[in-house]
């Protein structure tokens, strides 16, 4: 029997239980006249465990779990496996535990078993000790000790956490070796989150298949890993064949459609979600308003934000949905409802300045996208992160405020002690480059601390195109090739810049390398949502839109005003070698013009036209609409893969920065 002497020296001083009468006193036996270690054995143990028993909402302190622990060395049951589980679990829900402590209560009891082994792998996972969760399991093995379902779906927790697949399927195989606990429902689940977790794709799906049973966690955690890493084939085909979905099931698949740029059908499922009756909550409609940012599309826009304030997790209920509303009106082309939902948040974080500068910015309102910066940092405790910045220096790249834009930079690092990455040093080339200081952006990528990416070549390539400088343009092209051998987007700009300064002979050069590598141009569509909410796509060159013989009169006929006007085709952004009248007619096709005479057609005089193109507008459709906006009394915006273009009598919010 340990003596409090000796229990005072392996526990420490803490614990005040020394004696017989102090045991007493503290805990309550069958009669105050019988002392607890005088009780029978069975009772003894059973008044030992409704003592250790944990409670959840009411977990003992460790000071009486301490004084319980010493009440097992005094009645000889510290040896007990079942006790010190109960120990051990009710340890588990105490951070104060100390981290050693629960391993010295093992090395107290001389054949722990599967229950006691579980227990203590369960309390260093949830501590986040995953290493040494498996090391308790490889000593449970070697101590010959065979384990239980729930062993291996702690085990495979762990794995899940640190992932490593050697080490997880080598306990997969323990798993069915030791009675084909892999059927279990719990494993399985298990084992699909390990092999998820660990981008084994196959080996969960194939665990999932063998199942003999499954639960909604089953399909759900392999839907959400499948629209995770944008297989949205197999999302598809596995939640088409889920014979039960869930809410989550139904969120996982708007979400993956919007995260992997297939906004129609996030939104249309999102429809069929609404009309079933199926719950949503704000994390679906996050989902949804990120494929209305999108898509632009302002119809959509208003509906998922009167459904959202309908659940109570609107804009002025919800940060995280406030904010993303900002950057779905912004990018609908409504930079003031994107401000009016700004105002309307009651609570705001650093994600919601970063948004609102954000819009501002891609609008061309570089001023009011400065100005709230300053407001953020001046009057708010809100400190700017890394996404901040590339929005306020993309305000001042837009802007061409150059001054202004390296003080910014500057303080990144100096003030906020924000690290620049690489998106931020293509932020600085571009505004270089669309300032027409080409040697400096050249000489910045060459400098930057970051290692810079396609991006940040990119905006050198893009400057070279705007200033028309060749020379640049094929050293910078080298690099781009090198990082992005199968972006054709870069080969048709550095063709563009070719054939613009009438350098056919590597025009043709570039084109014989796209054929070798059978690279072909991404076609360029553009979309007119008209009053109804009713979106009309439109293809460069194509005839089949029902209303295209309309369209076409219409063109002609403005072409002629805008000549009169002063418009002269830009035929350079041809990159054929036609002649002038094969250009013309090949510019008039651009989709962005048939979009605009379709709004032309579809519109009360006055109204405002909207156009969203997927590539960048070309410079002769940027001086198309410029004219266009001074010759037919209309604002017309365009927003484009970079930014928006605001057109207003003349004149671009771009200020010819693009």
């Amino acid at each position: 029997m340990l003596s409090p002497r000796l229990f005072r020296r392996s526990f420490g001083t803490g614990t005040s239980v020394t004696s017989t009468s102090e045991l007493r006193l503290r805990f309550i036996p069958l009669s105050d006249s019988v002392p607890l270690f005088l009780l029978p054995y069975r009772f003894l143990e059973s008044r030992l465990s409704s003592l250790l028993a944990a409670d959840d909402a009411n977990p003992l302190s460790f000071r009486r779990l301490k004084q319980l622990h010493a009440v097992l060395f005094r009645v000889q049951l510290h040896r007990s496996s079942f006790l010190v589980s109960k120990l051990v679990r009710s340890l588990t829900l105490l951070s104060s535990t100390p981290h050693d402590y629960p391993l010295l209560v093992l090395r107290h009891v001389p054949f722990p078993n599967a229950f006691l082994y579980t227990s203590l792998i369960r309390h260093y996972l949830l501590r986040g000790s995953t290493e040494l969760s498996v090391d308790i399991y490889r000593r449970m093995r070697q101590d010959d000790v065979t384990p239980l379902s729930f062993t291996f779906t702690a085990v495979f927790k762990a794995c899940s956490s640190a992932p490593g697949l050697p080490l997880g399927a080598q306990f997969h195989s323990q798993a069915i070796i030791f009675g084909g606990f892999d059927s279990d429902l719990y494993v399985g689940n298990s084992l699909i989150d390990m092999y998820v977790k660990s981008g084994i794709f196959d080996c969960a799906r194939r665990v999932f298949d063998e199942m003999p049973l499954r639960d909604v966690i089953s399909w759900t955690t392999l839907i959400a890993a499948y629209t995770k890493a944008g297989d949205m084939g197999s999302a598809e085909g596995l939640f088409q064949s889920f014979p039960e979905k869930d809410e989550v099931a139904w969120t996982a698949m708007v979400t993956g459609y919007a995260q992997n740029a297939s906004p129609y059908k996030a939104l249309t499922l999102f429809e069929e979600m609404h009309e079933l009756g199926i719950a949503v909550d704000w994390v679906t409609i996050v989902g949804v308003v990120s494929a209305c940012a999108q898509l632009g599309v302002v119809k959509y826009a208003n509906w998922v934000r009167r459904i959202s304030e309908e659940l109570g997790c609107g804009p002025g209920d919800n940060v995280v949905v406030g904010s993303g509303m900002i950057d779905m009106y912004s990018k609908c082309g409504n930079v003031e409802e994107a401000y009016r939902v700004f105002e309307l948040m009651r609570e705001r974080n650093v994600f919601t300045y970063s948004s609102m500068i954000a819009g501002f910015a891609m609008h061309g309102r570089a001023n009011l996208a400065l100005d709230l910066f300053e407001k953020m940092v001046n009057n708010t405790d809100i400190k700017p992160n890394k996404v901040t910045f590339i929005g306020v220096l993309t305000a001042c790249s837009h802007g061409g405020m150059i001054e202004k834009g390296k003080k910014l930079f500057a303080s990144m690092k100096d003030v906020y002690d924000v690290v620049p990455d690489a998106d931020h040093y293509t932020c600085m080339i571009d505004m270089f480059g669309r300032a027409g200081h080409l040697d400096e952006a050249l000489r910045l990528a060459e400098t930057m601390t970051a290692k810079p990416h396609g991006g940040v070549w990119g905006a050198i390539l893009g400057a070279c195109r705007i200033h028309k400088n060749p020379d640049v343009a094929s050293i910078v092209a080298r690099h781009l090739f090198e990082l992005e051998p199968d972006n054709v987007g870069n080969y048709i700009l550095l063709s563009n810049i070719y054939s613009s300064s009438g350098r056919w002979d590597e025009v043709s050069e570039l084109r014989k390398l796209m054929r070798e590598r059978k690279m072909s141009k991404k076609p360029g569509y553009s979309w007119f949502e008209t009053k109804k909410g009713e979106v009309h796509e439109f293809v460069a060159g194509d005839m089949s839109h029902p209303m295209y013989e309309e369209i076409r009169r219409i063109l002609k006929e403005l072409l002629s005003r805008l000549k009169a006007a002063g418009y002269k085709p830009i035929l350079s952004s041809v990159v054929y070698d036609l002649c002038d009248s094969d250009k013309e007619r090949i510019l008039m096709g651009h989709s962005e013009k048939l979009a605009f005479a379709f709004g032309l057609a579809s519109t009360s005089d006055g109204d405002p036209i909207k156009i969203v193109k997927n590539l960048r507008i070309c410079e002769d459709c940027h001086s198309f609409m410029s004219v266009a906006s001074a010759v037919t009394g209309r604002e017309i915006i365009v927003r484009d893969n970079m930014r928006f273009h605001h057109f207003r009598g003349g004149s671009c919010s771009c200020g010819n920065f693009w």
